[in-house]
């Protein structure tokens, strides 16, 4: 009986053990798991490292066209695996000539200028006028039917 319950009891942790996974890696089972997989580990990164994180990411992404190669590349990866991966992209590309980096300095300059763009976005978006009426109400943002 002992034995029984021994061997239930070690089915049942494995189970739990494969069904956790490494919650600091990426899932690149598909592209959609992938870009889930990167928001989640970007969101309980620290503050200073989820900018270096997602530009690592989408510099891979755009380095690699082919999904395959991409998924197969980024796959298990740690957010500071995949930040050298996209240091290594950027070299890559500043080298190669790229004007799109081309004016960058080096990568923490590439982080600081993305930095400023998403700040301004963030402070081009304006709340809603008709929010600031004072009664709350929702029912002008539902759509006709």
């Amino acid at each position: 009986m002992k034995i029984v319950k021994l061997g239930f009891g070690l089915v049942l942790l494995a189970l739990l053990m494969a069904g956790c996974g490494a919650p600091d890696q990426i899932n690149a089972r598909n592209l959609q798991a992938a870009h889930k997989s990167m928001n989640r580990i970007k969101q309980h990164l620290p503050p200073d490292r989820q900018l270096p994180f997602e530009v690592a990411y989408w510099l891979v992404r755009e380095q690699l066209k082919h999904e395959a190669d991409f998924l197969k590349t980024i796959d298990g990866k740690t957010p500071s695996q995949l930040i050298e991966l996209g240091q290594a992209a950027f070299g890559a590309r500043k080298s190669a000539g790229d004007p799109k980096y081309a004016s960058y300095q080096n990568w923490e300059q590439l982080l600081t200028e993305s930095g400023k763009q998403r700040a301004e976005l963030g402070d081009a978006e304006q709340a809603d006028p008709r929010d600031k009426k004072g009664y709350p109400r929702v029912d002008y943002k539902m759509h006709a039917m």
